[in-house]
C-alpha cells in the first residue's frame, strides 16, 4: 500500500527504480512528490530533476540522462511519464527498449528512475513489464475498496499519532465519500484538531468534517425516503444559501436516482454489489449506499421519479418557473408519493 512506500521514503530508504501505476492519480502524484522532496535538496532540483513524456521522447534520451553524473549534488531523479510500451496499447513513437533492459541490469547508483504509468493495467506478458516489476519498488494505485479506504483512514490518522474510532471511520466515508484527496484533507484537519495522542470520535467527525455537495444530495434524498420533508427542505435551502446552482442540484439528484434504479435493476438480475460496481463504473461504496436506498422504492415508482426529474430539467431550461421553486415542488410531490 502507498503508506508503506511513503514510510520508507520518509526514512530515506529510497530505491533506484520505481514503478508507479494505476488510475488513482492522487496516490501516484503524492508518491512522486515525496520522492522528489526526500531524494533531492531544494537547490538540487533545478539541475538534477528531469521529466520525460514517453509519448513524445524516446526512452534512450532519458536513459542517457540517468547514466550521466549529477551536475550538482549526489543524486538525480529521472521521471518517465506515460510509458505506453508497458501496456498492450501501441505507442506514438519507437523506443530502444533493449537499452532500458540493459540499464535495469546495471543501474546507475546515483540516479532514481520513476516510471509514472496512469494505467489501470500493464501488459504482464511483456518481458520488460516482468523485469520492471521484479526490480522496481512497486506501487499499484487502483481504486481502493471500502476495506482499503477504511485502512487508509486509520493508517493516515496513525501517522499523526492519532487514533480514529471505527464509527468515526464510517462517518468519514459517509460524509466525504471515496475521493482520497478530500479524505486526506479531512483526516489531516481532524488529526491536527485532536493533536498527537488524541482520539477522533464520531462526534468530532460530525462537528468538523465538511460535507461534499454530492453527500448533501444523498442526505437530502435519504430524508425524503425517511419521510422527513422539513429536513430535506432545510438541506435544499442551505445549498441555495451556499450559492449552489439549482440546475446543478437537480442534475445530482437525477444522477442519484438513476444510480438507485440501475443498482436495483442489476441486483434483481442477480448481480452482487462488486459486479454492479464494475458494470456501471461506480465505486463499490456508492453502490452499497444506493442499494440501501433502492430497497425503499418500487421499480415503477423509480421510473416515475426519473420522469418527473426530466420534466423538472426541461422546466428549468425553458425558464418559465423559478428554478428554486421547481426543486421545492419536486421534493414536496416526491414526499407525497413515498409510503
Amino acid at each position: 500500500m502507498a503508506l508503506d512506500i511513503w514510510r520508507k521514503i520518509k526514512q530515506d530508504n529510497i530505491n533506484n527504480l520505481y514503478l508507479l501505476y494505476g488510475k488513482e492519480t492522487y496516490l501516484l502524484n503524492e508518491t512522486k512528490k515525496l520522492l522528489i522532496s526526500h531524494g533531492l535538496k531544494n537547490e538540487e532540483r533545478e539541475f538534477n530533476l528531469s521529466t520525460y513524456n514517453l509519448e513524445e521522447t524516446p526512452i534512450e534520451a532519458g536513459i542517457e540522462d540517468a547514466e550521466t553524473y549529477p551536475f550538482f549534488g549526489d543524486k538525480k531523479i529521472v521521471i518517465f511519464n506515460n510509458p505506453t510500451f508497458l501496456t498492450s496499447e501501441k505507442g506514438k513513437i519507437e523506443h530502444d527498449l533493449k537499452k532500458l533492459e540493459s540499464y535495469m541490469n546495471q543501474p546507475a547508483d546515483f540516479s532514481i528512475i520513476v516510471f509514472y504509468a496512469p494505467y489501470e493495467k500493464l501488459d504482464e506478458r511483456k518481458k520488460l513489464t516482468k523485469l520492471l516489476k521484479k526490480n522496481a519498488e512497486l506501487l499499484v494505485a487502483n481504486t481502493l475498496t471500502e476495506q482499503e479506504l477504511q485502512k487508509w483512514i486509520v493508517e493516515r490518522a496513525e501517522s499523526f499519532q492519532v487514533i480514529i474510532q471505527n464509527d468515526a471511520v464510517e462517518e468519514m466515508l459517509r460524509l466525504v465519500g471515496t475521493n482520497l484527496m478530500l479524505l486526506t484533507t479531512e483526516i489531516d484537519k481532524l488529526a491536527l484538531y485532536v493533536g498527537p495522542g488524541g482520539k477522533i470520535s464520531h462526534e468530532t467527525v460530525t462537528l468538523l468534517v465538511a460535507r461534499t455537495l454530492e453527500q448533501n444530495i444523498f442526505t437530502l434524498i435519504d430524508f425524503i425516503v425517511q419521510r422527513k420533508p422539513a429536513e430535506a427542505m432545510q438541506i435544499l435551502f442551505d445549498l441555495i444559501e451556499q450559492k449552489e446552482e439549482p440546475i446543478k442540484i437537480l442534475s445530482l439528484v437525477s444522477n442519484q436516482f438513476r444510480l438507485i434504479y440501475q443498482v436495483k435493476e442489476l441486483a434483481r438480475q442477480g448481480y452482487n454489489q462488486q459486479k454492479i460496481s464494475s458494470i456501471i463504473k461506480v465505486h463499490p461504496y456508492r453502490v452499497k449506499l444506493a442499494a440501501g436506498q433502492a430497497k425503499l422504492f418500487g421499480d415503477q415508482e423509480l421510473k416515475g421519479i426519473i420522469g418527473q426529474l426530466a420534466e423538472a430539467d426541461y422546466d428549468m431550461k425553458v425558464g418559465n418557473i423559478d428554478k428554486q421553486l421547481i426543486l421545492e415542488l419536486f421534493i414536496m410531490s416526491l414526499q407525497e408519493q413515498i409510503h
